[in-house]
């Protein structure tokens, strides 16, 4: 329950708020493709505004990189980056090679003295790094980079190119974006006629309280676009009580496979009542491809897709 808890923890933190609007698949592509060709090499320096308003001027190519976050450190090494990459957040677990890097701490309050001691060119951080951490490092002369975390799939894309834009890597963040978009409009192309599951997305269960991607949530306009209808599209927050989950009684309940989530949920006090319990349907996603917003959060939309509408990706 340990791990459980932590990975709520980290699921709370990492979720997104907020809508994202929908795509024409076709008509779309042939943008996406002149958008790609259109990328060039980054002149130096360069000055970025990031997410605080901040105006960061990074004087040359970064030879030696920081990420606090997963996100960025999937970015990095999906832009052809990561031999740049000499520190990472605790969390960086992907791609493997990301682990062979060095942890400097938690994306909220990382170890100060280990960044210092590698000598970082830039630091790129989230939406949670500590404002007290962000100021300790440009006191010692350290270029930060503060990307939150987006409100929709173009915010996921803007941050992208502007870590292509830092790095030197226009032309492979709009390749890698392209494809991103590509991929998207496909799905919802492929499922617009499909009818829509009821679905509940859990974040946590049992005794700490339930909580879901409710409709201000990102995930939430991720089950929208992948097919489904979230139960939980009115309410706010992350809280929904266990009474109107039973009342409402979703096709299909998708948990994290992370952690045994599935068989805990299912074994847990007041669940057995629900439909998708007794019909196997239950099902299990990497949270990680829905969490993290960097160039996998395709696949995440195209993961969900598959869950509630496997006949259409056979």
């Amino acid at each position: 329950m340990k791990l459980l808890k932590r990975s709520i923890i980290f699921l709370l933190i990492m979720t997104i708020i907020m809508a994202f609007g929908g795509c024409a698949a076709k008509t779309k592509n042939k943008d996406i493709k002149n958008e790609a060709k259109t990328e060039t090499k980054t002149t130096y320096p360069l000055t970025v505004k990031d997410s605080n308003g901040d105006e960061v001027t990074i004087d040359k190519e970064p030879k030696r990189v920081v990420s606090v976050a997963p996100s960025i450190t999937e970015t990095v090494f999906a832009l052809g980056k990561g031999d740049e990459l000499v520190g990472r957040s605790s969390y960086c677990d992907y791609p493997k090679k990301a682990k062979k890097v060095q942890d400097i701490g938690s994306i909220t309050d990382p170890n100060v003295e280990k960044i210092i001691a590698l000598k970082p060119e830039v630091v790129i951080a989230a939406t949670h790094f500590k404002a007290a951490v962000e100021k300790k490092l440009k006191d010692l002369g350290i270029k930060v980079v503060v990307i939150y975390d987006a409100n929709d799939f173009n915010g996921v894309y803007n941050g992208i190119d502007t870590i292509g834009k830092i790095l030197n890597a226009k032309k492979k963040a709009a390749e890698l974006v392209a494809g991103m978009k590509t991929k998207v409009n496909s799905i919802v192309d492929k499922i617009k006629d499909a009818k829509k599951p009821t679905v509940y997305y859990v974040i946590s269960f049992g005794k700490s309280g339930d909580y879901t991607a409710t409709g201000e949530t990102f995930i939430a306009q991720m089950i929208n676009m992948a097919g489904g209808e979230n139960i939980a599209k009115d309410a706010k927050g992350w809280a929904y009580s266990k009474e109107k989950l039973i009342q409402k009684n979703p096709d299909i309940v998708i948990v994290s496979k992370m952690y045994n989530t599935k068989a805990q949920f299912i074994k847990a006090d007041g669940y057995k009542k629900l439909k998708a319990v007794a019909k196997g349907k239950v099902l299990e996603i990497d949270n990680n491809l829905l969490d993290r917003q960097g160039p996998r959060i395709a696949d995440g939309l195209e993961e969900m897709a598959k869950l509630l509408h496997p006949d259409l990706f056979k």
